[in-house]
């Protein structure tokens, strides 16, 4: 692994290692550097384009972005049983919280000597072939620019249903601030997103559309740089082949009430091999 030693306190500091130890599907134990599991996108997609059907993730999960922590690092327990043809999966974790910029939760050590705790339930049905359903819990605090420390509660639902014809997610995460001399504040996101691969011409063409919603009160001062959103994406994709994709997209949105509404095309080719 590379990084440098810990700082005092309980930061850990390990980029791109996963050590992991499987007793059976039902037990596994990993330490190092996660996709954060508190999102279902995050998870089933990780950095490959040519598996996901759009261009771009969903703004609240974006690479850089702020809204939910993208990466996690730390421990990690995680396993599936079969529970009657339910087949739930759980993972749980203890590791790094957000930084000093909190678009990099966990990367460069906590800036606090408080310790982040997740927790992620799921289903995915034996008689409904496709479908997961689930849920996740993070806990944090976060140290704002001012020095205050803020504690940090977000609680994600999902519903996945990944037959092509149709394929349809859906997730809203609520995130929780208790700011010092303000109280309790409430900061909501989430996307619905459909598509469906024609049958005809070899399956190759799949329409697809989402939208996407962000909302920050004024008053969250650890938000204070996380922009609000309300955009819609219209996109096809085209799969040239089995190991590459065209994809195309229309954008448009607004950056909260009184806002300028903007748009934008965008195109894209991948991979995969």
């Amino acid at each position: 692994g590379t990084g440098t030693p810990p700082a005092p306190g309980y930061n850990v500091e390990i980029e791109r290692m996963i050590l992991s130890f499987a007793r059976s599907d039902r037990l596994r134990v990993s330490f190092g550097r996660y996709h954060t599991p508190i999102n279902y996108w995050n998870t089933a997609f990780h950095h490959g384009q040519w598996l996901q059907t759009s261009i771009s993730r969903p703004e609240m999960i974006q690479f850089g972005g702020r809204f939910l922590p993208v990466h996690f690092v730390g421990a990690l327990l995680e396993g599936t049983v079969p529970a009657g043809g339910w087949n739930l999966g759980y993972k749980a974790g203890i590791g790094n919280g957000r930084g000093n910029v909190i678009s990099r939760a966990g990367d460069a050590g906590d800036n606090n000597d408080e310790l982040s705790y997740l927790a992620n339930f799921f289903s995915k049905p034996d008689k409904i072939y496709g479908l997961e359903f689930g849920g996740s819990f993070l806990a944090d605090t976060i140290s704002s620019a001012g020095g205050a420390k803020v504690p940090e509660q977000i609680v994600n639902a999902h519903v996945a249903y990944s037959k092509e014809t149709p394929e349809f997610i859906a997730e809203t995460a609520n995130v929780r601030h208790d700011v010092p001399g303000v109280g309790l504040l409430w900061s909501h996101a989430y996307y619905i997103q459909g598509a469906y691969r024609f049958p005809w011409d070899g399956r190759k063409w799949k329409p697809y559309y989402r939208f996407e919603h962000i909302g920050i009160p004024a008053a969250d001062i650890a938000f204070a740089t996380v922009p609000q959103l309300d955009g819609s994406t219209l996109g096809l994709r085209y799969d040239a082949s089995l190991y590459a994709a065209m994809k195309v997209e229309y954008r448009t949105w607004t950056r909260g009430p009184g806002s300028t509404r903007d748009s934008g095309g965008f195109f894209q080719l991948s991979f995969t091999f």
